[in-house]
Formats: C-alpha cells, structure tokens, sequence
C-alpha cells in the first residue's frame, strides 16, 4: 500500500480509534542513550504509516547499515490488525518503539510527550543541520505536545513552498484516471459529469474483455481496508469536485461549503448511487466486498482494471514503460464540471511526527539517522516507495550537462517495471528493498538544492521530454491542448481546487463523543456498501433512509457539530498561514532592500 493511503485513508486510523490512549508509559530517561557504543544495532520503528512488519530488506537496507551500522525492525499497528490495539498495549508498557512515527493529532501527540515515551532531541543536535533547518515546524510541532521548548518531534511532508500552491508536481493526488488507450478506441466520448463515467465505462470493459477474451477485466474494483468515517472509495467523487473530509463532513477546499456525508442527494449519496448503477451495469469486480488494496493493485498491474480515483494506484502500477511505448496506460479524462482537490504546500508539516523513543540505546545514532531523513539524500532514498522520489543517485539517476536524468535501471524501476538490484546496492527486487517506512520527511514535489530540480524525477525536464515522445502522452496531449502535464492542464482551465497546506490537529474527542462517532461509524460504513451492491432503486433508497433513521437515533447531531467546528476551524488555520506565509516573503523582501 502505498503513501497516498495515508493522504486519503490513512488519517482515518486515528479518526477511527478515537485514540482511547491506554496507560502512562514510565518516565523517560534522556541518559540512557547518550553514549553511543558504535556497535550494530537493530532498532524498533513503531510506524503508523508502514504496511509492513518485521526487518527492512534490500537496497535501503544496506544503505542503513553502511551509513549508521543500524537494521530498521518496523513494529506496523496496520498490519497487526489496525485501529489502536497495538499502540495501547506498548504504551501501557512504557516503551513504544526506538524511534516513533505516529500522528499528533486528537492529542496522542501530547499523551507521547506528557507520559514520557519520547525524548527531547535537543542534547543530540549538534551538527545536525537539516532537523534545524525546520526549527519553525518543530516549533509549531511543540506546541501541539504541549512543549515550550526543545525537538520533541518532526513533520512529515514538509515544504519550502507558498502553502497556496498545489503539493503536487505532474499528477494530483485525485482525478479520473482511466485506460487511455481503450478510450481513445471508443472515440474520445465528452464526459461532462462524473455520471457521464458509467456509459464510456461499460464500453471500454466490453472492448477489453472481446480484445483479451478475459470476462474478469471489470471497470470498476473496490476494496474496504481503508474504511474509516465513511466507505472511503465513496469520497473519490468528493475529490473531483474540491470537497475532501472532516470526519462526518466534507468540507470544500476553499472553505466555501460543508456538506454531512449524510445529506440527502448529496454528493457521498451521488457516490454511492454511481456503485450502484455501476454494478447493475456489470462493471464492478464482484470481489470488490472482500478484497483489500494489496489485491486490488495487484489486478492494476495486470490490467484487469480500468478506472481509478488516483493517478498512483492505476498509473503507477499499470504505466510500465513497455506498455507505454504500446500507447497503452492510465491518463485523466476530464470532466467538464471538475474542480479537483489538491493539498497545498505544507510549511510546518503534516500531522504525522517522527519522535525519539524515550528508552531507546545509542541515541545520538539515531538522531543522525532522523536527521539524514531530511537531507536530500535521505529524502530521495527514503521517500521512493510506489516512485515518489527519484530514488538513489548513481542508482537511479545521475546528473548530466548540469541536469538529472535517469539512469536506464532508473528508468525501468521509476514507472513500476521490475528490475533486481546490482549486488554491490545490496541485490534483490528493487521494490522490495524499497523503504518501508512510509513517511515523506519532505515534499517531494519541493526542489533539492544540489540541482534546482524537484526530488521526483517525473517533473524533470529529461523526463518530460521523453513523454512527450512516448505514444501514450503524445496522444493525451494532443486531446489536452498540448498540455505536457496533468497538473499544467488542471491550472490552466481552472479545474484544480487548493487547499492551503496549515497543519491542522484536531482535538481529543471526549468519551460521548467518541462513544457516538464509534457506533454511527460502524452503520454508514455497513450501510454504505449494501446500498452500492443493492437490488432494487427501491432497496437503495431503504437503505440510505433506514441508515439515516439509526445514525440520527446514535446522536448524530451532536457528532457533525464537533466535526463542523472542526472544518471552519481548519479553514481558519489555512487562511491565517496564506497570510503568514505572505507576511514573511513581504519582511523578507523589505530587510533585502
């Protein structure tokens, strides 16, 4: 699973658990790890973003053993079962992990730091440039715990950029992405709205399936592990049209209208009926209801899906670079009506922090190795995993006449293809040896200063011109009025929607309302998929009302009042860093002249 879950559905695990912190883990002791004995070390990393458990392997794993004679052992809460189980049971023993990656928000931040799990770095910072690079985010980070003073923990997806700017570089996070090449063979049809989907759908999976003689290519595939307020490939359509979720609510980017997932004919109910006239149609995977996302993308690399909500399950697992050179792959069809969600730059850094795990040996080590994260180096090695970043240089890439390009290993692995790794970078599948921690120290999208260039190579000029050779993105461009990027053309006919990158915590639910929120969850979860796999139009409706009926009887009044101050609240937050930011630039500018 890739880092995009937790753009979309990762953020649920907290919301889902309602962080029910169990126990105070013992005092920490900042002395216990001072001195560091340089002996191998395998170090645990609790990780709420990983989708892996056990000992990192491959290519990053030599680079951390070469680099900090260390082994990252990942202790995963996703895949020991999810929600906060896990969480519970090691902090009530007092020891969380060696180094921590957890989210701050709903006060499980300020539980880490009040109950002692995590250390203040702060006596291991010397010559540790990169974490004082970010003192501002570490600052607003302290303030979230609860800290007056000191490095108690550091954003994820941090950025150097205007927070009203789009965080993405070539794809947004959301779109309607689909099989470019079978859409072109049924003639390029206008799609004005997301409804209009359903019919250019129908016959690209008839086409696929007389071409392949395979009736198991479906349009559409589901799948529920990333279930938390709401079915979340219900929010897709949310996406597309600037709305993206606050709990119960879907706020637009703007700020300009909030809207209960359970309004009626609104456009989570639009969702819904969209699966559900998808399925009468025939072109829902019938596995959709007892899937996961592992087995889902496994069916995109296979081509036995057509559609996706997001460019990074279809087109970063189907787009290899020999089906590509066939004209074959995932590109955005536009909507007429869209205007896409996109999360702007990020400041002071997302919700997501990495800590120092108050009982952790060798600190000053594990300092150096956080620290690394944020070096370029350590962000094109640790964030390459699905493609985000370029991955190592010398490996991946290289720089040439002054510019990056990639390397032909690069090349082949970039873009999904698969490719085993030279011995002397450790051996093995490149994917596999991919990071597994999942945590984007730094936007990739921001530029590395060592080059000018953004640390994902698919906004590279090199790479850009060879998409712009390459069938598949010739043709598309051609249709997007000589567009080189999706992202290009999304700005330019105004069909992107930012929302202003401030890091925004929401607050502890109380024990009523995580009560609430806990029992409702579970009815529009449940309810969600009987009406997408419903009968009848008239079991739909029986459904969506009977639910209603229930989640209102579960208090769910009180609930979308907790989550709409929640949404306004956020839209402050987002308006006051856009003027921030200015006022900085504004400052800036004026000690200059």
């Amino acid at each position: 699973m890739s880092l995009r879950k937790k753009m979309i559905g990762g953020v649920a695990l907290a919301l889902s658990a309602a962080m029910m912190l169990a126990g105070c883990g013992s005092s920490g002791d900042n002395t216990a790890g001072d001195k560091d004995d340089n002996s191998f070390m395998k170090v645990d990393v609790y990780d709420d973003l990983a989708n892996y458990q056990g000992v990192q392997k491959g290519w990053f794993a030599k680079v951390v053993k070469d680099k900090f004679n260390m082994q990252l052992n990942y202790i995963s809460p996703n895949v020991a079962g999810g929600g906060t189980t896990l969480f519970d049971t090691r902090t009530a023993a007092g020891n969380l992990g060696d180094i921590i990656i957890s989210t701050d928000a709903f006060g499980r931040g300020a539980k880490l730091a009040k109950t002692n799990l995590i250390s203040d770095m702060t006596p291991y910072l010397k010559g540790m440039n990169n974490i004082k690079k970010y003192k501002h985010a570490t600052d607003a980070t302290n303030k979230i715990l609860g800290k007056t003073s000191g490095v108690w923990g550091i954003p994820n997806s941090l950025s150097d950029r205007n927070p009203a700017t789009a965080s993405e570089s070539v794809e947004p996070t959301y779109g309607p992405y689909l099989r470019w090449d079978l859409y072109k063979e049924v003639g390029y049809p206008q799609i004005n709205t997301f409804e209009d989907l359903l019919p250019v759908l129908k016959k690209m999976q008839t086409l696929e399936r007389q071409k392949t003689g395979d009736n198991k290519v479906y349009a559409l595939s589901l799948f529920k592990d990333w279930d938390g307020d709401m079915m979340t490939v219900a929010k897709g359509p949310a996406n597309l049209y600037g709305y993206d979720q606050v709990g119960f609510e879907l706020a637009k980017a703007d700020g300009s209208d909030y809207e209960p997932i359970t309004a009626k004919n609104g456009i989570y109910e639009k969702a819904l009926k969209f699966f559900y006239e998808a399925n009468k149609a025939g072109i829902v995977d019938p596995d959709s209801t007892t899937q996961n996302y592992d087995t889902l993308l496994s069916k995109y690399k296979d081509g036995k899906v057509l559609f996706s909500f997001w460019p990074w399950a279809g087109q970063n697992a189907y787009n290899t670079p020999e089906r590509t050179a066939q004209g074959k792959g995932f590109m955005m069809a536009p909507m007429k009506d869209q205007k896409i969600y996109s999360k702007g730059a990020t400041p002071d850094g997302g919700i997501t922090m990495i800590a120092l795990g108050s009982k952790a040996k060798n600190k000053p080590r594990l300092v150096k190795f956080i620290d690394w994260l944020y070096s370029p180096e350590g962000i094109y090695d640790s964030s390459s995993q699905d493609g985000l970043s370029a991955g190592p240089k010398g490996l991946n890439w290289k720089v040439e006449n002054g510019k990056p390009v990639l390397t032909a290993f690069g090349e082949k692995v970039i873009n999904g293809g698969s490719a085993n790794v030279p011995k002397s970078y450790g051996g093995g599948s490149y994917a596999d040896g991919m990071s597994k921690l999942n945590f984007p120290s730094v936007l990739v999208a921001d530029k590395d200063p060592g080059t000018g260039y953004t640390y994902t190579s698919s906004a590279w000029p090199s790479v850009l011109e060879k998409n712009n050779d390459n069938p598949l993105h010739k043709d598309w461009s051609k249709h997007m009025g000589g567009a080189k990027t999706t992202m290009e053309y999304l700005e330019k006919n105004k069909m992107i929607d930012v929302a202003p990158g401030a890091t925004v915590v929401p607050p502890l639910e109380d024990s009523k309302i995580s009560t609430i929120k806990s029992s409702i969850r579970t009815e529009i979860v449940n309810s969600s998929w009987k009406a997408s796999f419903a009968g009848s139009d008239a079991e739909f409706q029986q459904i969506l009302s009977d639910m209603r009926s229930k989640v209102d009887g579960l208090g769910l009044k009180d609930a979308l009042a907790f989550d709409l101050k929640n949404a306004k609240d956020q839209d402050k937050s987002r308006k006051a860093i856009v003027k921030e930011f200015a006022n900085k630039k504004s400052d800036s500018a004026s000690s200059s002249n």
